[in-house]
């Protein structure tokens, strides 16, 4: 069956309402940062952004299955030589909404070039934030294992006997290891640092992101056939890796000629079904 594929041309906030209840199973977006981008998106001053992201978060809440997990890529901005902490103000409020902030993934960019400021060095990393609604949620992780690695090789080689039993924690978690249990593997899980080169083409967009940022959560909490949502689609790079993977996905784009760009890739492949969304979606406006 091939996956369905939705866009819609407006304000998030209002489009959202229009999704049914736990619906989608995975949310990956990466909204404008504060401040930035302010000939496209506006720009959100940092001290408005938690209250400008709130009624947003709220539909996506409603929105997300209860085993489902919102993945959201964001970044704090230097304001007058200090961070600004409108991210940690987002996550606190976040939690009092009734998400639960369980992991902190970061994206090292490999490519990021140098950079010299007064008092400080240019960032080489984002972070993707990851909410849930229930502790127990859909999660795949042998989809994302990787190669061992030659670590193993001078590691593993001599093991020592307590090397072969399982510690007890030096802080009391009640999590220890056993080295051995790693002896012949290939592959083992990764860690939460996702090494991956910038989006350098940038799609005609400001700010893309590459294809193997949204592809490694799309295999970590999807399967074919569930429903990848993007608020804020951009160049559609999540819908396209969304479709490619046999996965539904949903897009809303605020920018026409964001969204008109999206739209003539997808015209161009000849996806029956997304012309069936679009000309449903072209009807219900002129009503």
């Amino acid at each position: 069956m091939i996956p369905k594929t939705e866009i819609y041309l407006g304000d998030c906030k209002d489009i959202l309402k229009q999704l049914p209840d736990n619906s989608v199973d995975l949310i990956f977006t990466s909204p404008p940062y504060a401040d930035q981008r302010k000939n496209t998106y506006g720009g959100i001053h940092p001290d408005e952004y938690v209250e400008w992201f709130l009624p947003i978060s709220k539909e996506l809440l409603r929105v997300l299955k209860p085993t489902g997990t919102f993945a959201l890529n964001i970044k704090e901005k230097v304001v007058n030589g200090e961070r600004s902490t409108y991210v940690i103000e987002l996550i606190l409020e976040l939690r009092k909404q009734g998400w639960l902030w369980t992991e902190e993934f970061i994206w090292h960019k490999k490519n990021a070039y140098p950079g010299k400021w007064p008092n400080r060095f240019r960032d080489a990393w984002e972070r993707i934030l990851q909410f849930n609604k229930n502790k127990k949620f859909n999660m795949y992780q042998k989809a994302v294992m990787v190669p061992i690695g030659d670590w193993a090789k001078s590691r593993l080689k001599k093991l020592s006997d307590k090397d072969k039993i399982r510690d007890e924690s030096k802080v009391g978690s009640g999590f220890g290891k056993n080295i051995s249990n790693w002896l012949g593997r290939k592959m083992v899980y990764p860690t939460n640092v996702i090494h991956l080169a910038t989006e350098c083409s940038n799609k005609n967009h400001s700010a893309a992101f590459p294809e193997g940022l949204p592809e490694w959560f799309i295999k970590l909490f999807t399967q074919p056939g569930d429903t990848v949502l993007d608020p804020f689609m951009g160049s559609g790079t999540t819908l396209f890796v969304a479709q490619r993977m046999g996965r539904n996905s949903i897009g809303i784009e605020i920018v026409p000629e964001y969204f008109n760009m999206v739209k003539e890739k997808l015209d161009e492949m000849e996806l029956p079904l997304f012309k069936y969304y679009w000309k449903m979606y072209e009807q219900n406006n002129q009503k």
